[in-house]
């Protein structure tokens, strides 16, 4: 599922609404009536507020949460070669429960690091569990699309940081918008399943179906490099310390998103 949390319009509410305990953004002062304005000492240390380091080590937890999670997610799902079938309801809740936090956080970007977690927790068994059903189908092919999630994501990380790749107003407009018109597709492709139809080239190993594959992965190569971008202005303009969950939790919901997309992809190609 496409990653909404990162537009312009989230990320400035986000920042704006740290909630209570916050701490002052840089540029900004308190004064209390009655005493002397005080500047204090010239310093470039800043306390409370959001750094590239904390955002990263905040995704590592994630990270971490979500492999340990897959890799209990494999372990329960069916296995062909034991004769067993069907697919374990757990990973469809778990599904529902990870989309639930993406919405909510998308709402209450402060409750990411309480929801950040449990959304990593709840998507790495649902990602375990489509990943051996994908394994048992063609074997190898998570190998792969493990290989190629974190290429994409160190190409994506290299082109913005060598600045080949330029995240302007426009680029980041551009790609939200199809973000979210993607979003919208998926959803309504979920609702004509419900009703007993489909969409036929989404599964289909057809030129058109591979080409969608393709555009939706390379959507979510590009929402990276916004991922990117929103952490580093985050950091410099002193976003509060809560802020680094929330980026966090956008950079991981956007590999999940990219790894679904190429796990699709070579899933069609397989079938070629």
């Amino acid at each position: 599922m496409p990653n909404p949390m990162m537009n312009d319009k989230a990320v400035d509410q986000a920042a704006g609404s740290a909630g209570w305990g916050a701490p002052v953004v840089a540029g900004r002062s308190t004064v209390i009536p009655g005493t002397p304005i005080d500047d204090g000492p010239i310093s470039s240390w800043q306390s409370g507020l959001m750094t590239i380091r904390g955002t990263m080590t905040a995704g590592a937890v994630l990270l971490i949460l979500l492999l340990g999670s897959a890799s209990f997610g494999w372990a329960s799902a069916p296995d062909s070669a034991r004769g067993t079938s069907g697919f374990p309801g757990m990973a469809l809740v778990a599904m529902v429960v990870g989309f639930g936090c993406a919405i909510a956080v998308h709402f209450k970007p402060m409750m990411a690091k309480v929801l950040g977690p449990i959304y990593a927790l709840a998507q790495g068994f649902f990602l375990g569990v489509i990943s051996k059903a994908f394994n048992v189908a063609y074997e190898g092919i998570v190998v792969q699309a493990v290989g190629a999630t974190l290429a994409v994501f160190a190409v994506m990380l290299f082109l913005y940081q060598s600045r080949i790749i330029k995240v302007t107003d426009r680029f980041r407009r551009i790609v939200i918008m199809a973000t979210m018109g993607l979003m919208a597709f998926y959803l309504i492709s979920i609702v004509i399943n419900l009703v007993g139809g489909s969409v036929p080239f989404l599964q289909s190993a057809s030129p058109l179906g591979i080409l969608f594959s393709v555009f939706a992965a390379g959507l979510a190569a590009m929402m990276l490099a916004v991922n990117f971008d929103t952490i580093e202005r985050g950091a410099k303009a002193g976003w509060p310390k809560g802020m680094e969950w929330y980026c966090a939790f956008g950079l991981l919901a956007t590999l999940v998103w990219l790894y679904l997309e190429i796990l699709q992809l070579l899933a069609k190609l397989n079938r070629r």
